[in-house]
């Protein structure tokens, strides 16, 4: 299998230069060579040995959807997206990201109903796009996971030091030898972190019950926050500034604070893609995957937009505190609330913790059966049925990154990457449906996610940059125009290659079409230093892929282990059925 698969290349010096000289025509060869859902099913899943066991259910999905979601990041990005841009709209804005989120979790509903297997969007982009983008957005998940959960860990032992009244300078020191940012020693979070990888080796099973006992526990928390706001909060406040002169009413900013306010906030919603990974542990995927996800993010949208409308309440917009709002909120009228809010906020970290983590490592896994990462990843343990190496390397991986690298480098280091990730699925479930490989031609289908996708960059770059005027309006009209013009000939023109036996987004294209559009938008709301850093673990994501990833995807094509071209994989494809393929009727 994978060990022999990658010693032709690799076995010695002499053959690895030999494989290098090589590089464009393997390029050429695997980069843009397509799997099928049939293979991913059978050959790629078996080459990690044991099965992972089917012990999860909708209502284990749902709860899995609401901890990966609900962290400490709602109790911080609402006070700063009502503060300076929606004011009491921020529930309008929840009530926006919240749609995007849907659509998005549509996109990735479809794929995991048709070929529920536990990697997610890097599945779903090798049987669409190839093996090269998948690898490379793949990659730039897991970076953003391990650097994400490194920084989330760091921050539980903040709002755990908050909630015991004890300082962080307890649990941390300071090593003078280290550069700054990178000294200050937090032995806690590594130690959180390695006794949530023992867990997730363990069992997925044990995994899913602690995650509904700490979200549980989470939700009561939240339910607290939300009615001691209602309670002691005034309906004034939802219109009336603290200051006089600053904007008065539900909208004090218009439309754009509205918008700019959901962009900020749907970060808080991120982590429902988790869910997608576990798809392979999933009863009955065609019945409990499209719940789980979606009613995760439904549920999660209630729950934000009560926070916001209580936070709403608690204090006038403009007094409202950017850092840490309902503590602040409440630190003048019932501290033993703030205190509560701090154990509350501990318990959603946990939650969001546990889930990233057993979605990074199913990512891993699933890469590991393809072959452009050693092979040792994909292997499940046949006692636990879980991913044990994936898990234990990330685990370890992550805790080291948490025992030194501060909180604030970290979380400029996330964000991007899942956006990302979210528009190229939308753009994948519309060329899934509308391209058969060897039926249909692929040009009409990539002429129009390119032009929808340039019409909605122009749109996001004018209303970022263009300064406000009658150009402006103009301009944002003119491109809501010729994109719904692009769609419509689409629509009318384009038949569709394949429809889903099993689930697919409604509306199609336009519900996929809109998740696209909304997540171009929400890209352009992200700071310039982001891109560079995007831009750098892309780069070295490149790096991995041409001087190891491919001449280990080729060898393993030469003997076999992977998939053949195309070609083979189109007649495979109409052998099996592939939208009726058996395999996939769990």
């Amino acid at each position: 299998m994978a060990t022999h698969s990658s010693s032709s290349s690799f076995s010695t010096l002499l053959t690895y230069l030999q494989a290098l000289a090589q590089t464009p025509r393997r390029l050429a060869s695997r980069a843009p060579s397509v799997s099928s859902s049939y293979e991913e099913l059978s050959r790629v899943k078996a080459r990690s040995g044991s099965d992972m066991q089917r012990t999860l259910r909708w209502f284990d999905l749902v709860g899995l959807g609401i901890g990966g979601m609900v962290g400490a990041g709602v109790f911080v990005t609402t006070g700063r997206a009502s503060r300076l841009y929606a004011g009491p709209a921020i529930v309008v804005s929840y009530a926006i990201a919240g749609l995007c989120a849907l659509l998005s979790a549509f996109c990735y509903t479809e794929f995991a109903v048709h070929i529920p297997v536990a990697g997610g969007a890097f599945s779903y982009l090798r049987i669409t796009f190839g093996e090269f983008a998948a690898f490379l957005t793949g990659a730039n998940l897991i970076t953003e996971y391990v650097m994400s959960n490194a920084a989330v860990s760091r921050g539980l032992t903040s709002y755990m030091g908050a909630a015991m009244g004890i300082s962080t300078t307890k649990w941390r020191f300071i090593l003078p030898l280290l550069p700054n940012g990178f000294n200050e020693i937090d032995l806690v979070a590594p130690a959180i972190v390695l006794i949530l990888t023992l867990i997730i080796c363990y069992s997925t099973r044990e995994s899913s019950v602690v995650n509904m006992i700490l979200t549980t526990l989470h939700i009561l928390f939240i339910a607290f926050v939300i009615l001691m706001g209602l309670w002691k909060g005034d309906w004034n406040n939802f219109t009336h500034p603290g200051n006089p002169q600053h904007p008065s009413g539900f909208f004090p900013y218009g439309a754009s604070g509205v918008f700019n306010g959901a962009a900020m906030v749907y970060l808080s919603y991120i982590g429902y893609d988790a869910v997608s990974t576990m798809a392979e542990e999933v009863r009955d995927p065609v019945k409990d995957i499209p719940i789980g996800v979606s009613g995760s993010v439904i549920i999660v949208t209630i729950l934000y937009c009560l926070m916001a409308a209580s936070m709403s309440m608690l204090l006038p917009y403009d007094m409202i505190d950017v850092e840490a709002p309902f503590s602040a909120a409440f630190s003048g009228r019932s501290e033993w609330v703030a205190r509560v809010i701090g154990v509350g906020a501990s318990f959603g970290i946990l939650t969001s913790l546990l889930v990233a983590m057993l979605g990074q490592a199913r990512y891993m896994c699933v890469i590991g059966r393809s072959n452009v990462v050693p092979a040792w990843f994909a292997r499940v343990h046949p006692n636990t049925s879980t991913p044990v190496n994936a898990s234990a390397f990330l685990g370890i991986f992550t805790a080291a990154i948490a025992l030194f690298t501060d909180l604030n480098i970290l979380l400029n280091l996330v964000s991007i990457g899942t956006l990302f990730v979210f528009y190229m699925v939308s753009n994948a479930v519309i060329y899934r449906r509308y391209v058969m490989v060897g039926t249909t031609k692929p040009w009409p289908t990539l002429s129009f996610l390119c032009l929808f996708s340039l019409t909605s960059t122009i749109f996001t770059l004018v209303w970022h940059f263009t300064p406000p005027g009658k150009p402006k309006p103009f301009l944002l009209g003119a491109c809501v125009v010729i994109a719904i013009s692009i769609l419509q000939v689409f629509h009318c023109m384009v038949p569709q290659a394949r429809k889903p036996a099993f689930w697919g987004v409604p509306f199609m294209p336009w519900l996929p079409s809109i998740s696209i559009f909304l997540n171009v938008f929400l890209l352009g709301s992200l700071d310039g230093p982001s891109y560079v850093r995007f831009g750098f673990f892309s780069a070295l994501a490149v790096l991995v892929y041409v001087l190891y990833s491919v001449h280990a995807s080729f060898d393993a094509e030469i003997e076999g282990s992977l998939g053949q071209k195309n070609v083979e994989i189109v007649e495979e494809s109409k052998q099996s059925g592939e939208e009726e393929d058996p395999s996939q009727k769990v």
